[in-house]
């Protein structure tokens, strides 16, 4: 019975489609690899296959012989992932990208950009700049806002209209929906100065022992 390759972003549909065919087991295995390497080196590296999910799908296989086989190349395939994502993501270096952050730092008077991501609508969502003491220097009452991100206007200045002196200044976001808090992040730019090999995909290095993961970019420059 022919097999009808999933798209490269389900990774679940191939194993269930594979543990439904009749056949050996190593029949199975060739296919299934087969679709595996297809899928991995047709990956999107900003949105990679879900090296959990894998897992958890084979784990699931008792009806396909040789499955420790099977998980040991799987998990091979997937180092070679990692990599061949580190490679596709060196593009990225010397780029700025948006991810979450919560510090936006001053420079000769001008601030940094920032923005905040919300995980579902809200009906009051509120932004706080503080300080080095901790002090609260500016507040922006954005509202009622969809889910999703949106950039915040900073002058540089605090509530009262007067300039903030240079420096780092700390964010936080607070979004309600009724009485229920609704997931928000804050968000900033940095610069990507290297890209390294973890465990199932690649790791940005954003300075000043900053990282982040290719999921948590949000934008880039």
């Amino acid at each position: 019975m022919a097999v009808n390759a999933p798209s490269a972003s389900d990774p679940a549909s191939t194993l269930n489609a594979l543990a439904s065919q009749q056949g050996s087991a190593a029949d199975s295995e060739q296919r299934f690899l087969k679709l595996l390497v297809t899928q991995l080196n047709n990956q999107d590296p900003l949105n990679p296959l879900d090296n959990a999910q894998l897992t958890s799908q084979l784990a699931q296989m008792s009806t396909v012989s040789g499955i420790e086989k099977l998980n040991g190349a799987v998990q091979s395939l997937l180092a070679q992932s990692g990599a061949s994502q580190v490679l596709q993501s060196a593009a990225l270096i010397g780029r700025t990208v948006l991810v979450p952050g919560k510090e936006a730092a001053v420079k000769d008077g001008v601030p940094e950009k920032f923005g905040i991501d919300l995980a579902g609508a809200a009906d009051s969502v509120k932004v706080s700049v503080k300080n080095a003491a901790g002090e609260v220097v500016r507040t922006f009452d954005l509202g009622a806002l969809p889910a999703g991100v949106k950039m915040v206007d900073w002058d540089g200045k605090t509530d009262t209209g007067a300039a903030v002196p240079d420096g780092n200044y700390t964010l936080s976001v607070t979004a309600k929906a009724g009485k229920e808090d609704v997931q928000s992040l804050a968000l900033t730019y940095a610069k990507v100065a290297s890209v390294a090999q973890v465990y199932g995909g690649a790791s940005l290095d954003l300075g000043g022992g900053r990282k982040a993961g290719l999921d948590e970019v949000r934008q880039v420059l």
